[in-house]
């Protein structure tokens, strides 16, 4: 396939409608929860690249212009001046950085292809990062590029040693790093990087790429002096990183450059080995489910090179698209920045019978793995774009509820604490009732379940667990309708009994089981449990008035929150409510607003961005659509704390109150569920 130049494909922001956008900060590689940098300034050149988790994890990029250097990547070295950048923008599978000067323009292009109608290509962790450079004033010029990476990315602390090597195939020139010890799945938690595996930056030798594994001060100041690397590497190993020890460094040529496009690109990958422990089972990640190497994957890495690119170019062009034709230009950019973030804070790892296993974990947060509450809110962008990944999330908590250890009548809340599923951790865990929250999670799993048959036009995957499925069903028929003093997703304020938009899940959620019943042909169920819920539903609606809206809770006149559970009622089409009850909703949230966003409820002025989508989708009206978003985009362009996307921030100044880089934002992708053929153009792509 003939590659296009990025330059064609990105040279114009008009190409895609958009106006000027700035994400608090900027994805750059983003595969999972340890393989996910971010640049978190306006300009790549302003500070470190860093982990989501704010801790430096180091990319340095240098050009060298007619024998003067210029900063690209990075604030160091300090006394080499930055080229000037005249713009970045954020789309779902790749961000661009132009920046021009001294007679030059450069386009940095950072490329994940997380393209999710081929899990084979979505699940292999490489990113290309690629140059393209030409001349402005009509004059040659010798230009010589620098990378450089930091073994920051291999390891957890800067103090722990790392080896390092280097190696050729046929047609790559390969360095890599990795902690010395290599204690693989020994450490759980929320705050911590990978200290396992391998960490991989490969050339293609058709580029005539030079390499040197040396010390970051070294490798910098020869290039800057006379454009090219040591000639030999540091052989002394292991080394702490705080020593110095040496990074993963190329540089390229390119003589005499004129106004024709010239073009490099690094493949910049990570091996864990293995990914996740499930059920004291170590797991290998998806990508090797049938026995690839390291080189394996950057061997393909290489040879599908141009096709990639292209593949992703035109992903993003029709995705941007669609979602701007759904919901506007601002709704647009924010899903492009939530993309690659969302999928991000996921794993894919093989089971043993190679079936893909999809773990989120729950980012800046308590770090648990398999949240139901997570997997909920994020269940938008996999059922849009790949049922396969959404029954892969599912699949893990369904197989832990069926077993001895699991002994409540209601689902659980996760599996344990990232990388480890092992078992739930949270509230009473595997022990008691205590500080669970089963009206909340028993709804997700049935809403979620049901969503799958809505795309698969069959229940076959519910039926593999069924008696779970109908127990929780019937803990709902129970509890759902006045919940107790129990947790859910919103306690953000506290823990709240008889709340409304709780039982709005639990009554969505005994519909949703009635669908399920139908498609098993369980007829006489199904219409006992729609009875039930078209029951409560007129019950609801009584006890929840409040005049021009309904309550917070239904003990608490003169109350109100964000009832985003209600919009599964449309795309489900379970139609449980007559369409005045969001219509009154809908009015009631306009005159709420805040300079950014609609509060979660009327106890505090802060919000969840992934609910407030949700409850813009509720909007019959895109004039009341764009009314709801506005805020909720001024945010993401405004907020003063400059960190991965977060979803929990305050509706009046914009700051944020907590979480970020979470899975949860995959969840803005409702309102493309909302247009049916919208959702079954892009579900109706995947394959495995």
């Amino acid at each position: 396939m003939k590659k296009m130049s990025l330059f064609v494909l990105f040279s114009a922001a008009a190409l895609f409608g958009q106006t000027v956008f700035r994400p608090p900060a900027v994805p750059l590689i983003t595969h999972d929860p340890y393989f996910s940098l971010w640049s978190f300034q306006d300009r790549l050149t302003d500070g470190p690249t860093r982990h989501w988790t704010g801790a430096p994890q180091s990319l340095c990029s240098l050009i060298r212009i007619d024998g003067v250097a210029r900063r690209l990547i990075g604030p160091a070295p300090a006394q080499v001046p930055a080229l000037p950048q005249t713009s970045v923008r954020v789309m779902p599978t790749q961000s661009v950085y132009e920046m021009s000067g001294d007679g030059v323009r450069v386009s940095l292009t950072f490329t994940t292809p997380l393209l999710p109608d081929d899990l084979q290509q979505f699940a292999s962790p490489v990113t290309y990062l690629t140059w393209e450079v030409c001349a402005l004033d009509n004059r040659e010029h010798a230009v010589q590029i620098y990378f450089d990476c930091s073994a920051e990315l291999a390891v957890n602390e800067k103090g722990q040693n790392v080896v390092w090597s280097r190696l050729q195939t046929r047609d790559l020139m390969v360095l890599s790093t990795g902690s010395q010890e290599q204690p693989v799945l020994a450490k759980s938690g929320d705050h911590l990087r990978i200290d396992w595996g391998y960490l991989y930056v490969a050339a293609e030798l058709g580029q005539t790429p030079s390499s040197a594994l040396q010390s970051s001060s070294v490798t910098r100041s020869q290039f800057i002096e006379t454009g090219r690397l040591p000639d030999s590497d540091r052989i002394s190993m292991p080394m702490a990183v705080k020593e110095d020890a040496p990074v993963l460094a190329f540089s390229f040529a390119l003589d005499k450059l004129s106004t024709v496009i010239r073009q490099r690109y690094l493949i910049l990958a990570y091996d864990d080995q293995y990914s996740i422990e499930y059920f004291q089972r170590k797991l290998r990640p998806y990508w090797r489910k049938d026995g690839a190497t390291a080189q394996d994957l950057l061997d393909d890495a290489c040879k599908e090179y141009a096709y990639v690119m292209n593949r992703c170019a035109a992903f993003d062009r029709e995705l941007y698209d669609d979602l701007a034709a759904a919901g506007g230009e601002a709704y647009a950019q924010l899903a492009s920045l939530a993309y690659r973030q969302a999928l991000a804070a996921h794993k894919l790892a093989a089971d043993v019978d190679g079936r893909p296993l999809f773990f989120p974990k729950e980012n800046f947060s308590n770090g648990c793995i398999s949240t139901v509450d997570v997997i909920y809110p994020a269940a938008p962008q996999l059922l849009l774009f790949n049922i396969e990944l959404l029954k892969a999330s599912l699949r893990p908590v369904l197989e832990y509820a069926r077993l001895p250890k699991w002994r409540f009548p209601f689902a659980p809340h996760d599996l344990g604490v990232y990388p480890l599923a092992n078992g739930q951790v949270y509230g009473g865990g595997e022990r008691s009732e205590a500080q669970q929250m089963p009206v909340e999670e028993s709804g997700n799993m049935l809403l979620l379940l049901a969503a799958v048959a809505e795309v698969e036009g069959k229940a076959d995957f519910a039926a593999e667990y069924w008696p779970q499925v109908s127990q929780w069903a019937g803990y709902l028929v129970e509890k759902g309708l006045d919940p107790e003093h129990q947790l859910c997703t919103d306690d953000f304020a506290g823990h709240l009994a008889h709340n409304v938009n709780l039982s709005l899940k639990a009554i969505l959620s005994l519909g949703a089981y009635s669908r399920l019943c139908e498609r098993r042909g369980l007829k006489a169920e199904a219409k006992r449990f729609r009875r039930l819920a078209e029951d409560y539903a007129e019950k609801w609606q009584v006890m929840a008035e409040d005049g021009d809206h309904y309550r917070l809770a239904f003990d608490k006149p003169g109350t109100w929150s964000q009832k985003y559970n209600l919009v599964w009622d449309r795309i489900l089409s379970l139609k449980l409510f007559p369409p005045f009850v969001a219509r009154k909703e809908v009015r009631y949230y306009l005159q709420q607003l805040n300079p950014y966003g609609l509060p979660l409820d009327n106890r505090k002025e802060y919000t969840k961005l992934d609910w407030s989508v949700w409850t813009a989708t509720l909007a019959e009206s895109q004039e009341d659509f764009n009314a709801l978003m506005q805020p909720v985009h001024r945010f993401v362009r405004e907020s003063p704390d400059r960190v991965p996307l977060s979803d929990w921030y305050q509706t009046t100044d914009a700051k944020v109150v907590g979480f970020q880089a979470r899975p949860v934002v995959g969840g803005v992708f409702i309102k493309m569920l909302d247009n049916p053929l919208l959702w079954k153009k892009w579900v109706r792509r995947a394959k495995l």
